[in-house]
This record gives structure tokens, C-alpha cells and sequence, in this order.
């Protein structure tokens, strides 16, 4: 799966603009937080309505570098894994799917994906990878709902979105 068809699933997933009171990354569009346009665009800050006026073409630029190309994750060669690990760094933070996919690997834990974890993850089994990763990001979704209960407004897309790789699992 190339980064144009992961770009389109998680633009698909994340739909257009919101701006929901408790969720704690604020106003997004196509899944680009206020923060994360900022960043984007040198620091400059940013309001709701630049984040509203986001145009699709910008968010794919978006996720290309700072989700894709950036963190490594292009360079990870089975397929459903890369497009796992991109939608985790879309949602809980690159670093964190980072050492994700590490403790997964069974290397050191940095959140950095270099040489050491590409070579530990291409060599091991994908569809291992994939399903310890995914069982992390089930019970990361559980942590925060019980941390926050403020948060489990948000569990029934976060279960949408878990089924939809438990259904892709290889």
C-alpha cells in the first residue's frame, strides 16, 4: 500500500472539519489539528477558521512528511503494518507508534525508527508485528478512557476504527 491509498484511508476515517468541545486536540479538519497546522506551517499560529480553510490537497502534503516520510515509516516493507503504524502516528502522536512498533519488534524502546528497528521489524514476521501493535492501540484506547471518562464520547469511532483493522488483520 502506497502513501497515497494510506492518505486516503485516514483522510476517510477522519472526515472534514470538527471542532468537539472534549476533544482535548481541538478544532481538526481531515484529522490535522490546530497544533499540528502550527507546526506545519513554521509556528505561525494558527486559528480554528485556518484550520476550517484547510484544503485536502495541504493536509496530504501534511501527512506525507510529518507522518510518512519523516518518522521513517515508508521504509517498513509489509504493507498492513506501514499502514497501521501511519494511522497510529496519526492518532496517538508519531513517537508513541514508534515505540510501539519497537516494543513490538522487541528492540530498544527510543521512538526513534532508525536503522536497528527497520532492520528488526523487515525481518520479523508482518503479521505478528501488526497484531501486537494492534492489541496495543486497544488497550491505549482503554488507558485513556479510564483515565478521562470524559473521553469514552470518542470510544464507539475508536472501536469503528479498531474493527477496521481487525478486519484487514493479514
Amino acid at each position: 500500500m502506497d502513501a497515497d491509498f494510506i492518505i486516503d484511508q485516514i483522510i476517510r476515517r477522519e472526515g472534514g472539519y470538527v471542532n468537539h468541545p472534549a476533544d482535548r486536540g481541538g478544532p481538526t479538519k481531515y484529522g490535522i489539528t490546530q497544533a499540528t497546522l502550527s507546526r506545519w506551517r513554521r509556528g505561525d499560529p494558527v486559528s480554528p477558521s485556518d484550520v476550517e480553510a484547510l484544503t485536502e490537497a495541504e493536509a496530504r502534503r501534511i501527512y506525507r512528511v510529518l507522518y510518512i516520510t519523516r518518522p521513517g515509516f515508508h521504509m517498513i516493507e509489509h504493507a498492513p503494518l506501514r499502514t497501521l503504524v501511519v494511522d497510529c502516528g496519526v492518532h496517538h502522536g508519531v513517537r508513541r507508534a514508534a515505540e510501539w512498533l519497537q516494543e513490538a519488534a522487541g528492540v530498544p524502546v527510543d521512538g526513534i525508527v532508525g536503522p536497528v528497528t527497520l532492520k528488526a521489524v523487515n525481518a520479523a514476521d508482518g503479521h505478528l508485528l501488526y497484531r501486537k501493535v494492534l492489541a496495543t492501540r486497544a488497550r491505549f484506547y482503554g488507558w485513556i478512557i479510564a483515565r478521562d471518562h470524559a473521553q469514552a464520547v470518542f470510544a464507539r469511532g475508536w472501536m469503528k476504527r479498531l474493527a477496521e483493522f481487525i478486519e484487514n488483520c493479514p
